[in-house]
């Protein structure tokens, strides 16, 4: 139970779908002691008679159920510009957290997860959905592309949340630091990974090939290799 004040902030409606009555009744109680009105499905049938027919602020929503998992109720949700997801799964891989992002969902919990820090994730979840988009001073954005250096998010052009390692944000964010200026494979991967880092630098080659892949979308090359120097980030870099 959470015994902190309820804040006027913590008015949305939220949607907890998951199979586990018991996961399903302490998340309940514990948001709805601080102040939100909760909704409980037990699967995404239940989810979408209580969509029909309730605003929905944002659904909490487990991956692995019977019928239709969640993994695809949040493509759906996602294309169809619904209300705000969290996955919570009991998968918590780097590749079950990127393939959630990569869905739809605005952020990814892995089981077991305290309800403080679901708390923290709804309210996070929900400021960003009140505010439209980021406004910390940390957003950049090139071709198209956003890119938020504090919440470590990458949106392409159409909006969609591309999701990264850990490896690859780090050097995208060199590259979105230091724009169209030639670096290095060895500066990369000081900057990326810290000057004491015993990496084979190699691995830089792997991390820009992933991220090249992954702005791919975009028509204009974006990493251009410099042959025998390392690696330039072609586009203008610019705040919102």
């Amino acid at each position: 139970m959470l015994n902190a004040p309820i804040s006027a902030a913590d008015s949305a409606t939220l949607l907890i779908v998951d199979d586990d009555r018991d996961i399903r009744m302490l998340l309940a109680e514990s948001l709805g002691a601080r102040g939100y009105k909760v909704e409980t499905a037990s699967n995404t049938r239940e989810m979408d008679q209580i969509l029909a027919r309730t605003a929905v602020d944002l659904i909490i929503l487990d991956v692995m159920m019977p019928g239709e998992d969640g993994l695809s109720a949040c493509r759906r949700i996602a294309r169809q510009d619904g209300p705000e997801i969290v996955l919570l799964s009991a998968l918590g891989e780097e590749q079950d957290r990127i393939l959630g992002l990569e869905v739809g969902a605005g952020h990814y919990l892995a089981k077991p997860c305290s309800p403080r820090e679901i708390l923290a994730t709804v309210r996070a979840a929900l400021r960003r959905r009140a505010s439209g988009v980021p406004t910390e001073s940390d957003v950049y954005t090139f071709d198209g592309w956003r890119i938020d250096l504090g919440s470590h998010e990458l949106f392409d052009p159409r909006g969609v949340l591309i999701g990264l390692t850990d490896g690859e944000f780090a050097v995208l964010r060199v590259f979105i630091e230091r724009p169209r200026r030639v670096l290095s494979r060895e500066a990369l991967l000081a900057a990326a990974r810290g000057p004491d880092s015993d990496a084979y630098d190699r691995a830089i080659d792997v991390q820009v090939s992933r991220l090249r892949r992954k702005l791919r979308s975009s028509e204009d090359e974006i990493i251009r290799t410099v042959r025998n120097e390392g690696y330039l980030f072609v586009p203008r870099v610019s705040r919102p």
